[in-house]
C-alpha cells in the first residue's frame, strides 16, 4: 500500500521546490492509488496545504530547532501535510500523526521519524491558534498580491481574497446540439443530481461537485465541465453562420467546443503554443463529435502558420496570471511572482496587436483572461485603444457600469470564477 501522506509530500515538494503546477503533480501521484476515496483524500491534503501554506509553514517552523534543507525539504513538506490534518480535517489526531510518521519511513528518512513525531505531537498538545501576525499569514496570500488587490479593489479586497479561498462549485455546459438545457436538467433530476440553470444560455450549476462518470451521457458529449464565467465567451463573441473564426491560445479547448456547439457551421481555427495541451483540445472535440483545424503555433506570429483569409472574429483568451481562478488552483499564489505580471502584460499586448492585424474590417475581437488584475485587463485594453486608431470598445450588457473598460467578474460573483472580457470591433 502506498502511503498517502508520502504521496502528498511528494506533490507539495514538486509544487513548492520544483515549480510544477498542482494540476500536473497531483494526477501523477493519484495514479498510484486505486480507490477513489484515497484519490480524493490525497487531493484534499494537497489543495489544503496550498490554501493555508503560510500559516502551516509558520506553525511547523516554530516547532523546529533548525530548518530542514536540501533533500530533507520533502520532510518539511510532509510536516505541512501533517499539520494540515491536525488543524483542518476530521482525521483523528493519533491517526494523522502515526500515518505521517510512517510516511517519513516510506520516504527513506528513518532518521527523521522522531522529528516528525515530535513536531506533530507538539502541535497537537499545544493547539496554538492559527498565526495571523501579518497580512500574508492572516490572508494566506503573498504580500505582493495583497498589495495589488488593495489597489484594484480598495473597498472589497478582503472579500476578493476570501472568495478565492472558497471551494469552487462545479458548472456544466449543456451541449445544445444534444438536447436543450431544460432536457438536461430533467436528466440530472432523474439521477437525483441537484442543479440550477445559470445566467448564460447553457450554463448549469451543480449543488455539489460530482464525478463526471455519474453525469447522464457525459461520455457521449451531452455536457462538458466549464466554469460559468468561461461560458460567456461564445455568446459575447456571437459567431454567425459560415464565418471564419480564430481561437487564439485555445487549449484546453472548452471555448473552442462551445463556439462550435453554438454555431456548428463556422470554420474554426484553434491555435496553441503548447503541443501537449493541444492534445486536450482534440480529446474534447472528439468526445463532442466536433471538428476544428488545430494548429501548434504562436498566436503572436500568425503569418508563420496561416496563409488563409483574415478572420471574421477572434477569441483571444490571453495567457495571464490566472489570479481569478485561485479557488480552483491555489498553487497559483505560490508559483506566480510579482515580476510575472509585467512580463505577462507585455506578452498580452504583443499577441493583441498581432491578432488585430488578422481581423477583417468590421470584425469582432473578444479579449478574455482569467485574471482579476487591472494591468492585464482594463489597463491593457485602455492602452490598446489609445494606440489603435481603428479599434472601438463595445460595452457588454452584463458589466456593472457602461463606462467601465470591459467586464470584470470577481471570484464568487454569481458563483463564477474571476474573469475579464472586453469586446472590440474593427472600424
Amino acid at each position: 500500500m502506498k502511503n498517502l501522506r508520502a504521496l502528498a509530500a511528494k506533490v507539495v515538494f514538486q509544487v513548492l521546490e520544483k515549480g510544477v503546477s498542482l494540476s500536473v503533480a497531483l494526477p501523477e501521484q493519484q495514479q498510484r492509488l486505486t480507490s477513489g476515496k484515497d484519490k480524493a483524500l490525497l487531493a484534499e491534503l494537497c489543495y489544503g496545504v496550498m490554501r493555508h501554506l503560510p500559516q502551516l509553514d509558520k506553525l511547523v517552523s516554530d516547532c523546529m530547532s533548525k530548518p530542514l534543507k536540501g533533500k530533507q525539504r520533502i520532510v518539511h513538506q510532509l510536516l505541512l501535510v501533517g499539520c494540515y490534518q491536525l488543524y483542518f480535517t476530521r482525521i483523528p489526531g493519533h491517526a494523522a500523526i502515526s500515518e505521517t510518521a510512517e510516511a517519513c519511513r516510506q520516504l527513506k528518512f528513518e532518521g527523521l521519524v522522531k522529528v516528525v513525531n515530535g513536531v506533530l505531537r507538539n502541535l497537537q498538545r499545544n493547539q496554538k491558534p492559527l498565526p495571523e501576525d501579518n497580512e500574508t499569514l492572516a490572508f494566506n496570500t503573498p504580500a505582493w498580491l495583497i498589495k495589488r488587490l488593495k489597489a484594484a479593489y480598495p473597498d472589497s479586497w478582503q472579500e476578493v481574497i476570501a472568495q478565492s479561498h472558497q471551494r469552487p462549485p462545479m458548472w456544466l455546459r449543456n451541449n445544445q446540439l444534444s438536447q436543450t438545457r431544460e432536457q438536461y436538467l430533467a436528466l440530472l433530476d432523474e439521477q437525483e443530481i441537484a442543479a440550477t440553470p445559470g445566467a448564460s444560455d447553457n450554463a448549469i450549476l451543480l449543488e455539489s461537485p460530482k464525478d463526471v462518470g455519474m453525469l447522464p451521457s457525459f461520455a457521449d458529449g451531452a455536457a462538458s465541465v466549464q466554469d460559468g464565467a468561461a461560458q460567456w465567451a461564445a455568446s459575447l463573441l456571437a459567431p454567425e453562420q459560415n464565418e471564419l473564426i480564430l481561437d487564439a491560445c485555445a487549449a484546453p479547448g472548452g471555448k473552442s467546443c462551445h463556439l462550435l456547439e453554438s454555431q456548428p457551421s463556422i470554420d474554426l481555427v484553434a491555435v496553441d503554443f503548447d503541443a501537449k495541451r493541444l492534445e486536450r483540445v482534440q480529446q474534447n472535440l472528439d468526445r463532442l463529435s466536433l471538428k476544428a483545424k488545430l494548429v501548434h503555433g504562436d498566436a503572436a506570429k500568425i503569418d508563420s502558420w496561416w496563409q488563409g483569409d483574415k478572420f471574421d472574429r477572434i477569441l483571444l483568451d490571453a495567457p495571464c496570471s490566472a489570479t481569478g481562478v485561485i479557488r480552483r488552483h491555489p498553487d497559483i499564489k505560490w508559483l506566480r511572482k510579482q515580476a510575472d505580471i509585467e512580463d505577462l502584460a507585455t506578452l498580452q499586448s504583443q499577441i493583441l496587436d498581432h491578432c488585430w492585424q488578422w481581423l477583417k474590417p468590421g470584425g469582432t475581437l473578444l479579449y478574455a483572461t482569467c485574471s482579476i488584475l487591472p494591468q492585464e485587463n482594463a489597463e491593457q485594453i485602455k492602452a490598446f485603444l489609445a494606440r489603435t486608431q481603428d479599434a472601438t470598445l463595445v460595452p457588454i450588457a452584463q458589466q456593472q457600469n457602461r463606462d467601465d473598460i470591459g467586464w470584470q467578474i470577481t471570484p464568487g460573483q454569481d458563483n463564477m470564477d474571476g474573469f475579464y472580457y472586453a469586446r472590440l470591433v474593427k472600424g
